[in-house]
């Protein structure tokens, strides 16, 4: 009984032993760094870009120093970081974060740029213009939350440095918003359904005046009106869009002189 006693405590020491030395892998070698060193390390990393192991970082020096200048730079290099690893969520939810809890901070203008940003190359959004997807089933959300955080950047900073970057791509977002719009229309006439077109095409005539898929559109509303039998209302169509575009790539060759090719639309 004794000997099993002393077979069993043999035991239990080597599994204490072993716990302690996986305890001692997992010892957090920050533990003892300073705000300046956790700042650094993290800097370190972003400039490697290793920026999934920057955000830890910069986590602990907030939590553990959470008072003074480095805990705010922390929150500002958050956002950041979170975006260039990828993370759309994580980079959003922090630059919401910083704007909630610093809305006077010096460098906020530079947080409503980034969060425009991160929705402007949001893979679900804006380029997908180019890919191969059906454009019908995206949900152009993203590229509306762009806009709308340039919109109030530019808004709230006139005299940013990221102001005239931030205006140039509102421009391209609102033709990427037409153009949406426009594809819409173009996949609902190929279907038949010319109320729904007509729809789409008036909303980027209405909305989006000065973009140029306006052209498309006019040319769209034309034609959705015709398959109607609506022939007032797509003769006045066709005025605004050849008073409008006159050497539109629509009418080349003078086509739109010839009615025949009027009923082709």
């Amino acid at each position: 009984m004794r000997k099993n006693l002393i077979t069993l405590a043999s035991l239990l020491f080597v599994l204490l032993a072993s716990g302690c030395g996986l305890l001692n892998d997992k010892v957090d070698e920050t533990k003892s760094w300073t705000a300046a060193k956790l700042y650094s390390e993290a800097r370190d990393e972003m400039a490697s870009g290793s920026y999934e192991r920057a955000v830890p970082l910069f986590e602990r020096l907030e939590s553990r120093y959470p008072f003074g200048n480095y805990a705010q730079q922390a929150q500002l290099e958050v956002p950041y970081a979170w975006y260039k690893a990828g993370d759309q969520a994580q980079a959003l939810a922090a630059a919401e974060r910083f704007i909630k809890l610093h809305p006077n901070h010096p460098n906020v203008d530079y947080i409503y740029y980034l969060r425009g940003l991160i929705n402007f190359n949001d893979r679900s959004g804006v380029f997908d213009f180019i890919s191969q997807q059906d454009m019908t089933e995206r949900d152009p959300k993203a590229t509306r939350e762009a806009f709308d955080s340039f919109k109030l950047l530019v808004e709230k900073f006139p005299n940013s440095t990221y102001t005239p970057d931030a205006v140039a791509r509102m421009k391209y977002l609102v033709n990427a918003m037409a153009q949406y719009e426009v594809h819409v229309a173009n996949y609902y006439f190929r279907r038949g359904a010319y109320v729904a077109a007509l729809t789409r095409a008036s909303t980027a005539v209405k909305e989006y005046r000065d973009a140029p898929a306006v052209e498309e559109a006019l040319h769209l509303m034309v034609k959705s009106y015709a398959a109607l039998g609506m022939t007032d209302l797509s003769d006045d169509a066709k005025r605004v869009f050849l008073k409008n575009y006159p050497e539109s790539d629509f009418s080349k060759g003078g086509r739109a002189k010839n009615e025949s090719w009027w009923k082709l639309w």
